[in-house]
């Protein structure tokens, strides 16, 4: 067994023995030939090629021309060349670029260096520009200095008092009124006694206590703080005598009125209201001392009244009711069924003037003693004026049922209505003054007055000694017709020859003066404290704007400008503005020029040319501004003050040479129509701001992104849904020009920016794009609105036009209710409602620019005016608004304003229409 396996061993270790002998044998001859065989080749041919000679080289390098002379290489050849000179040509390239290199670094040191100096420069004119406008801003403060609102002045609380006067019946303000208490910035603060503080407040008619109470909280001057009040007012009548309440004498009046808390011995700054419901009133305070106490009330006596310091007041018909619009009758026909009437009763002339024969001439009489009455006479000549049946008149001198009157005064005849039924039917009514001298003012022709104002019939006042209510402030002579009783004969003659165009102007200007300080109330207590303000020269308190409500949104990219919206042409207006938005600035009017408005303010209707009772710093309208329905057109006066241009812009305040106009936008949820008109706007010159008023109860969506085109988007949330939102004067509007504009109106920028330009010389119109005009219908015996193709128009919309942010006042505060009322309920009318109330107060036609009949885009969703019912609606509008202005304020014209380059084209049929450049 051992060997065996010894046997194995032994056989079996060596083959595995020359195994490894062959491999390390292997590896030895691998290495040898990888290693010394190529060092012994190389050895070789180096030795061979030295062995030959250069002729005979096998391996080494060879003589170019030699080379070349084999035809497999001559196109390397070739291309090595060309190479060669390429390289060759690169490289003088490269030396040419390197030597302009360094002439453009030169010439770029010396630009860096000449910008350094034109740097300085700059800075240097930047300097003098900068020193330039702040002298040039130095001395336009000097010489024109901007006005603002004034630092209100108050009365000390202390009063010094006055010294007195040497009677109390030649009181004047001079003397009796402390104008210390009222300084020009006060702002009129009026403290008013409360009717039950004392004694004879129980006696007072409680209609009147009522409708005085009830116009004391609606004025704006009334304050409850009595040390700083510049006027103290006491209402003193009408009283009621009753069994329990007996009339005060005379000397308990007066110890009454000196126990008033704030009288200090004299009553000065205090103002004693009488106010008269029916035609026979007491005048009670004639034997009562005043004071340095004003008076304002119906009945005067001459010894009693105070002229320049008393007030001639009109009656309080309508106490606690406002006047009804539709039963006022219409202004037109200018002449009615009887030329004038007449009715009533002096008990003491009436006897003897139906018993004597008829009276003599005014020659024959004249050769005696001059007549000391001229009632028995007056009754005479108007009884030959009826008889001669000439025209138709009515007159009658006795009543079955006389009002009480006072001694020698005419009294009033029937009821009111059935007085209101006969002047409605006449064009002028008679008012004779009382035969007795002295009694210079009554309550009753205040009433024959208020009742002729209120129907349109003309007064016609018999007797120069008369004093009509407020006759200092108001020019009666434009509404009334004054005779003295002398010429009683000639009245007639006189009734007949006046034009249809006056007596209509005396119609409109006396239902003025009706609405505007006699009608209600209101109109009446703000009427007086109006004109004891306006004698003392505190102007007014400026109107209320209505808050801007804003709405948050997110402007968006920049907006995009259209090319041909963009392009003006020749129409720039001069140096557009490149600074941010500049608003016109207000109160640049100084005293001096609101002084001087106060007689034409208190004599005019609220036309543009004229505020009532009269301008104040701020170029809006005063609070105590009423409109009820008419008024009458401008007529230049003596003092030359107005106009349609600069005029009137200087009249409301501004800045001509630096003005920019405001875009008003109503919109209905209609977004992307919205969005696409703001990006329209993108680049307009002169725009200040762009006003969206959001019309919908919904908010703009989150999501939605506005334009940004440069400029201020204001979006104003409303309270209701209402076409009347697109005229309010929002305090966000800053400039005097509005172009109120629909939300799909389509409009190219020299377009707006001729309208724009247009509108700037004539600022008392409504200047726009789309015309329209009115029609009378025969058939139908009413008026119709067109919307044809015409040579004349009436109306241009509102839907693209420009006008003055004083009419927004007007519109949305002065304009009667009825008609904002009436575009609510069609949502309609608006356009025409403006139109009424611009031409009623202007007489004047709007201005249409280019021919464009329609601004509606191409694409957007269908508007209201496409409805079936739309002109149905305005035709009832335009028939409403006649009933509430009385008469048809709308005047036709042919006048259109285009770029003088501007050519139209016209149908065969419209030759005949005119076109002014």
């Amino acid at each position: 067994m051992m060997q065996r396996n010894g046997g194995g061993v032994g056989a079996g270790g060596q083959p595995w023995v020359l195994r490894r002998v062959r491999l390390t044998w292997l590896s030895f001859m691998l290495f040898f030939i990888l290693v010394f065989f190529p060092l012994i080749a190389h050895y070789y041919l180096t030795t061979i090629d030295e062995a030959g000679g250069p002729d005979k080289r096998i391996f080494g390098p060879r003589p170019g021309g030699e080379l070349c002379e084999a035809k497999h290489v001559q196109d390397l050849c070739r291309i090595r060349e060309s190479v060669s000179e390429e390289l060759l040509q690169l490289e003088a390239k490269r030396q040419e670029l390197n030597g302009e290199i360094v002439r453009l670094n030169l010439r770029i040191e010396a630009c860096k260096r000449s910008i350094d100096s034109a740097k300085q420069d700059l800075l240097q004119l930047k300097n003098v520009i900068s020193q330039t406008e702040h002298s040039y801003k130095e001395l336009m403060a000097q010489n024109q200095p901007k006005l603002s609102l004034p630092v209100r002045l108050l009365p000390d609380k202390d009063d010094p008092g006055l010294p007195p006067p040497k009677s109390a019946h030649v009181c004047r303000l001079r003397s009796c009124f402390d104008y210390a208490r009222c300084p020009l910035t006060s702002g009129f603060p009026v403290y008013v006694y409360d009717t039950a503080s004392y004694p004879w407040g129980e006696s007072l008619d409680p209609l009147v206590r009522q409708a005085f109470a009830t116009s004391v909280k609606s004025s704006i001057y009334v304050t409850d703080n009595p040390s700083i009040a510049c006027l103290y007012v006491v209402l003193v009548g009408e009283l009621q005598e009753s069994p329990s309440s007996p009339l005060p004498a005379p000397s308990a009046l007066e110890k009454q009125l000196k126990a008033l808390p704030y009288w200090r011995s004299d009553g000065h700054n205090h103002l004693l209201v009488h106010l008269s419901r029916k035609s026979m009133t007491q005048n009670f305070l004639y034997n009562v001392s005043t004071g340095r106490a004003a008076v304002a009330q119906s009945t005067f006596l001459e010894q009693q009244y105070r002229e320049g310091f008393d007030l001639v007041v009109s009656p309080l018909v309508h106490a606690l009711s406002e006047p009804n619009f539709l039963e006022v009758p219409p202004q037109v026909p200018v002449k009615r069924k009887y030329l004038f009437t007449f009715q009533g009763e002096r008990v003491e002339s009436l006897r003897s003037s139906l018993q004597e024969g008829p009276p003599q001439s005014f020659e024959e009489e004249m050769e005696g003693d001059p007549p000391a009455d001229y009632d028995d006479r007056i009754i005479g000549t108007l009884k030959a004026v009826q008889d001669s049946r000439l025209d138709r008149v009515l007159v009658e001198f006795t009543c079955k049922s006389p009002q009480p009157s006072l001694p020698t005064e005419w009294a009033l005849c029937g009821e009111r209505e059935e007085r209101l039924e006969v002047l409605k039917a006449s064009t002028f009514a008679l008012v004779i003054s009382p035969g007795d001298g002295q009694l210079m003012a009554s309550a009753g022709n205040g009433m024959r007055l208020f009742e002729a104002l209120e129907v349109g019939a003309i007064p016609v006042v018999l007797g120069d000694h008369a004093k009509l209510p407020y006759h200092q402030l108001v020019h009666w002579s434009e509404a009334a017709i004054m005779v003295p009783k002398p010429r009683i004969t000639e009245l007639h003659f006189l009734l007949r020859s006046l034009s249809d165009n006056d007596l209509l102007a005396m119609r409109r200007q006396g239902r003025f003066l009706w609405e505007t300080y006699f009608s209600t109330s209101e109109n009446v207590l703000g009427t007086i404290l109006a004109s004891v303000r306006t004698r003392i020269q505190v102007p007014p308190a400026p109107i209320h704007e209505e808050p801007a409500q804003e709405i948050p949104h997110k402007a968006g990219k920049m907006a995009g400008t259209d090319a041909n919206m963009g392009d003006n042409g020749d129409l720039d207006l001069g140096p557009v503005e490149t600074e941010p938005p500049y608003a016109s600035p207000r109160f640049l009017r100084n005293f001096t020029y609101t002084a001087s408005d106060t007689y034409q303010t208190w004599n005019r209707a609220p036309g543009p040319f004229h505020l009532f009772p009269h301008t104040p710093l701020d170029p809006v309208l005063p609070s105590e501004a009423k409109f009820l329905g008419s008024g009458t057109g401008f007529r230049p006066i003596g003092s030359g003050t107005g106009g349609s241009g600069k005029e009137f812009q200087a009249a409301l305040g501004g800045n001509v040479p630096r003005e920019q106009f405001t875009v008003v936008m109503l919109t209905y949820e209609r977004e992307e129509v919205l969005m696409n008109s703001l990006e329209r706007l993108n680049g307009l010159p002169y725009l200040n701001k762009v006003v969206v008023v959001w019309n919908s109860p919904k908010p703009p969506s989150d999501d939605l992104l506005w334009p940004d085109i440069g400029l201020p988007i204001v979006v104003v949330r409303t309270e209701k849904n209402s076409l009347n939102n697109r005229f309010l004067p929002w305090d966000v509007v800053e400039t005097e020009a509005i172009l109120s504009i629909d939300d799909d109106a389509h409009l190219r920028h020299d377009e707006i920016m001729f309208g724009f330009r247009v509108w700037r010389e004539a600022r008392d119109r409504i200047v726009g794009f789309p015309g329209r005009f009115h029609a009378w219908d025969v058939n139908h015996q009413s008026w119709l609105y067109n919307s044809n193709y015409s040579c004349e128009l009436s109306m241009v919309l509102t839907g693209a036009a420009f006008f003055h942010k004083y009419y927004a006042y007007l519109y949305s505060y002065v304009m009667p209710q009825a008609i904002r009322d009436m575009v609510d309920e069609y949502i309609n009318c608006e356009d025409i409602a403006m139109n009424f109330l611009v031409s009623h107060i202007t007489r004047k036609p709007p201005i249409k620019v280019t021919s464009r009949w329609t601004f509606r885009c191409p694409g957007c969703p269908q508007a209201l005016s496409h409805d079936d019912s739309h002109f149905h609606e305005r035709h009832k509008c335009i028939n409403f608004f006649v009933k509430v202005y009385g008469y048809m304020p709308l005047l036709y014209t042919q006048f259109r304003v285009d770029s003088v380059l501007f050519k139209t084209r016209l149908p065969h049929d419209k030759t005949k229409c005119f076109k002014f450049i």
